[in-house]
């Protein structure tokens, strides 16, 4: 699914604005009127990012932006506001909100600064899905043969290995051949890199 951007704001001409303009800039976008409505309704599994009034009838911005944290969630976060003061500002930012707006913004400076939030939340979301891919990969490996891969990845000949895990050198053979294979590894240096990826090095699991 393409990115979407989400307007949470409790004002209806901003929030009809806003669609306005992402609409003519072909990003697709959904406004909720409230945060409450947004947690009941929104999908956070899908990539985009978040344009978030910071006072709102009930919960605020600041308040929502809490929430989402505790709910693990990625989406970066764009304050746009008209009662924007500098303790709520730096409270936002230090919250982990990639930028505080003053209202009303220029369009084209809106644009500019969604436009380069949903792109980076897009490739996180990649990354965090190739990871992901490459843990239920190593997880269909052999006890042994992940033991083995993590020798291999520390850079250990056969043999070496053969005499740390007391068993025959045609043993780790086997099981690195296997385990290379399953996860469409090369070498030595491909197994530490997976394995880094995974922060599997040096773990029992």
């Amino acid at each position: 699914m393409d990115a979407i951007v989400r307007i949470v704001d409790d004002e209806e001409t901003v929030r009809n604005s806003e669609l306005f303009i992402f609409k003519l800039a072909g990003i697709p976008a959904v406004a909720y009127s409230s945060a409450e409505e947004f947690l009941s309704r929104d999908d956070l599994s899908q990539a985009g990012c978040i344009i978030l009034d910071l006072r709102m009838m009930e919960m605020s911005g600041l308040e929502l932006q809490r929430c989402l944290q505790e709910r693990g969630s990625d989406l970066p976060i764009i304050f746009l506001t008209g009662h924007g003061t500098v303790d709520a500002a730096v409270m936002a930012l230090k919250n982990g909100a990639e930028d505080f707006l003053q209202k009303p913004v220029k369009p084209e400076i809106l644009l500019e600064v969604v436009k380069v939030h949903l792109q980076k939340n897009k490739e996180l979301r990649e990354s965090k899905a190739l990871i992901q891919e490459k843990i239920n990969k190593f997880k269909l490996l052999t006890d042994r043969e992940k033991e083995v891969l993590r020798e291999v990845a520390r850079g250990k000949l056969n043999k070496q290995i053969a005499i740390d895990l007391n068993i025959a050198e045609q043993t780790v053979k086997i099981h690195r051949g296997n385990a290379m294979h399953k996860l469409g590894l090369r070498s030595a240096l491909d197994a530490s890199a997976f394995l880094l990826d995974i922060g599997r090095l040096g773990k029992n699991e």
